[in-house]
């Protein structure tokens, strides 16, 4: 079997590196079938596409399921955005639960603690599964929480210790808001190349491709910059095109 790791580096050599966030809200109908028309229109300037809690509760495992295999007859990975974060048992069933839908990852919430953390990656990575991690997310009120100093066996920032988890526990990346440059700089820096760093809120939110690729993103994720545009092939090719620069 291939990890996630490089099933998803194949994939963007060729399709460059967005990540599509099919994250539709409640007013929005025929969740599923919306979602395998933009795998169909978009694929091939797409690595991935990753669907967050709240899209996925209105769909059953069939529904889940053909969306899953539709990504991946394009070549696509798909990633569950749940932010999983419970005791290691629940954390367990919950990533097999994921996986036998056909999951290629999830994304948790390293609050769980340290050696929950571990042994989410190992079961995952077991799986040729992928697990991403929170370090600092891209909404303007992150800041009261990501940035709080906490002190463990040092004095420092919340996405600091979050960060160093993600290293020790092997993950195989984390999310860092792209409304935080400086911040993705930070990680890219200390992580180097032991982990992607996988950024939301280009666009919408006021993040920029061209400055979070420069400080060391390494895959953009974008939902409502393409999903609301008028044109969305054209604004998901761009964005294809400013990850291959």
């Amino acid at each position: 079997m291939v990890t996630f790791k490089t099933r998803l580096s194949k994939i963007s050599k060729t399709n460059g590196k967005v990540v599509l966030a099919n994250d539709y809200d409640t007013s929005t109908s025929n969740i599923e079938a919306k979602t395998i028309q933009n795998i169909k229109k978009l694929h091939p300037f797409l690595c991935g596409i990753k669907l967050n809690f709240h899209l996925l509760l209105p769909l059953g495992s069939k529904q889940i399921s053909r969306i899953n295999k539709t990504a991946h007859r394009y070549g696509l990975q798909t990633i569950a955005d749940i932010k999983l974060n419970d005791i290691g048992n629940t954390n367990r069933v919950t990533s097999e639960h994921l996986w036998n839908l056909g999951f290629d990852a999830v994304i948790a919430n390293p609050i769980m603690g340290l050696e929950s953390l571990k042994n989410l990656v190992k079961s995952a990575h077991k799986n040729d599964r992928g697990v991403i991690t929170l370090c600092h997310m891209s909404a303007p009120e992150a800041k009261l929480s990501y940035d709080m100093e906490v002190k463990m066996k040092k004095k420092q920032q919340l996405y600091q210790l979050f960060l160093d988890w993600a290293v020790d526990s092997k993950v195989d990346g984390i999310v860092v808001g792209a409304t935080f440059p400086k911040i993705i700089e930070y990680c890219n820096k200390k992580a180097g190349k032991k982990l992607s760093i996988f950024s939301p809120g280009v666009g919408t939110q006021g993040g920029s491709a061209e400055t979070v690729l420069s400080a060391g993103t390494d895959f953009l994720i974008v939902g409502r910059t393409i999903l609301n545009d008028k044109n969305p092939t054209s604004i998901a090719k761009a964005l294809h095109l400013e990850t291959l620069k």
